[in-house]
């Protein structure tokens, strides 16, 4: 994935893609694996970095989504626990089998869970990760040592997936341009291209890192960029009604301290109706999220004083050691694209979180709402309305099976280069030939070759790239990453070719976008 010659492909003219795919995140890029697999001719761009903005922040599950069972919603869980099982066997290397226990709150709450859950398992068929099952009181603090033995009567276990977001992303890219896409970051779409008839031909695209601006000619344009779709269907039609209602989740990174087994907790019924969960992930624990409706859209949404205090209040209620402001490693903030309800004062709890598509005038295809744990289904819904709109012959999906780049089985966990599956072996002899063995951070487990990497094979530009999302020191330990920055710009720059002015601004930039994750 080297950028110069992705950018020297887009400018190629006359040259008409397929499809044209505008977002990087999660959507889009589930998009861009699907149409390149059925051997269709694919761009996609993005107007920052790959997964910058929601597809970054997840709570890192790879899941079916309980309480949808509660709300009916069976079908929509089904999909999802299906695309999961197929995920964690296409991408063995960034993702895994999750425990989660249950703390219950007397017999009806044991009964209940327990059925349902079972249930659960029953819907993914033969892709189930595992039988649920209740646990004694005993059991239960036995695998959870610090909740709050007050607060419980039993337990109940039962098994989902967890993933790396970010590195999913890179990886199913990397799979993408195998197949002969053109992805390119840093590359915002300014307008739309029209015929005479007012259908979509291209799209007019502006590269942030080489300050030009070019066009791309397309068959099939899709706006696929999530909390950011009503920018694009406003350049294609001023006035277009809003589609996206975006919410807020808000997680906290706590030290593994607090959660010293290898379970997660899922709280069901916080005081407010919201799911909180505490995930072990990076030999850290995740706890969150929120869910704050939200009037505007950004890139680096903040933390509300509101959102923190009520994640760190419920972790208090339900664990003996309670954590405290102080003990945040970092907070982070994403904004969900949940598709807006048909009426207004819908909570955003009870927006719909499946996908939707829809058709402009113009041709332009639209893809709001779903969540990472389905967005290979995404794509496939996307393509199959693709080419019953453009009238083209029907291909079936080929991604069900499909092995995602750096695919490797049984990777060591306490590894902190296992999230680079295959490539974890020419990653270290790259950085044994190139002299950049030197560790970057002892706590994260980060050594300076994965910086030059990154730059050579996962189109990192910036700073923030590497530490936010090539790995994840900005989430795991901001104030660490902080402290990594100098010496990462210091790489990127022999690397990229900058001077030391670049050097500085990129250190005070990421200090900047940074101080917002820690409290």
């Amino acid at each position: 994935m080297k950028r110069k010659e992705m950018i020297s492909k887009l400018k190629v003219t006359p040259n008409t893609y397929d499809f044209i795919i505008i977002g990087g995140g999660a959507t889009g890029i589930g998009i861009a694996l699907e149409a390149s697999a059925r051997g269709y001719s694919v761009a996609l761009l993005e107007k920052s970095d790959f997964t910058k903005s929601t597809s970054s922040k997840a709570t890192k599950l790879v899941h079916g989504g309980v309480r949808y069972l509660a709300q009916g919603n069976i079908g929509l869980v089904r999909e999802a626990v299906v695309e999961r099982g197929l995920l964690l066997k296409n991408a063995p290397h960034i993702t895994k089998t999750q425990s989660f226990v249950i703390p219950t709150h007397g017999l009806y709450d044991e009964i209940l869970y327990t059925i349902g859950l079972t249930f659960y398992d029953l819907l993914a068929g033969r892709l189930s990760l595992g039988r649920s099952k209740r646990l004694s009181k005993t059991k239960t603090l036995e695998r959870i040592s610090l909740i709050n033995p007050d607060k419980i009567s039993a337990g109940v276990l039962y098994y989902d997936g967890q993933f790396d977001d970010s590195r999913l992303a890179v990886n199913t890219l990397q799979s993408a341009v195998e197949l002969g896409a053109v992805v390119a970051n840093y590359c915002a779409v300014e307008g739309l291209l029209k015929d005479a008839n007012g259908k979509v031909t291209g799209v007019k695209v502006f590269d942030e890192d080489g300050k030009e601006s070019f066009e791309i000619k397309g068959k099939q344009v899709v706006n696929a960029t999530g909390v950011f779709a009503d920018d694009v269907l406003q350049m294609d039609a001023p006035g277009s009604k809003k589609t996206i209602a975006p919410s807020q989740g808000v997680h906290l990174m706590l030290d593994k301290s607090f959660l010293p087994g290898d379970d997660a907790i899922t709280i069901p019924k916080t005081d407010d109706g919201r799911v909180l969960f505490l995930v072990p992930w990076h030999n850290k624990v995740i706890v969150g999220t929120t869910d704050t409706p939200v009037k505007k859209e950004s890139l680096e949404p903040i933390a509300l004083e509101d959102e923190i205090g009520f994640i760190l209040n419920t972790a208090t209620r339900y664990l003996t050691k309670a954590p405290k402001r102080s003990d945040v490693l970092s907070v982070f903030a994403g904004l969900r694209p949940l598709a807006a309800p048909s009426e207004d004062g819908n909570k955003t709890k009870e927006i719909s979180r499946s996908h939707k598509i829809f058709s402009s005038d113009s041709g332009l295809l639209t893809i709001v709402g779903g969540k990472w744990t389905t967005f290979r289904k995404m794509g496939e819904d996307l393509v199959d309305k693709a080419e019953r709109n453009q009238q083209w012959k029907h291909i079936a999906t080929k991604t069900k099976n499909l092995k995602i780049h750096g695919y490797k089985k049984d990777v060591d966990l306490n590894n902190p280069l296992y999230f680079y599956g295959s490539d974890e072996e020419p990653l270290l002899k790259l950085s044994k030939e190139k002299g950049w063995n030197a560790t970057l951070s002892n706590s994260l487990g980060v050594i300076e070759g994965q910086v030059v990497w990154a730059v050579q094979n996962e189109m990192a530009l910036n700073v923030e790239d590497f530490l936010a999302r090539r790995t994840r020191c900005q989430l795991l330990d901001a104030k660490e990453s902080v402290r990594m920055a100098p010496r990462v710009a210091e790489i990127m720059a022999s690397e990229l070719g900058k001077d030391s002015e670049w050097q500085t601004k990129q250190v005070e930039d990421y200090k900047k976008v940074t101080s917002n994750y820690i409290i």
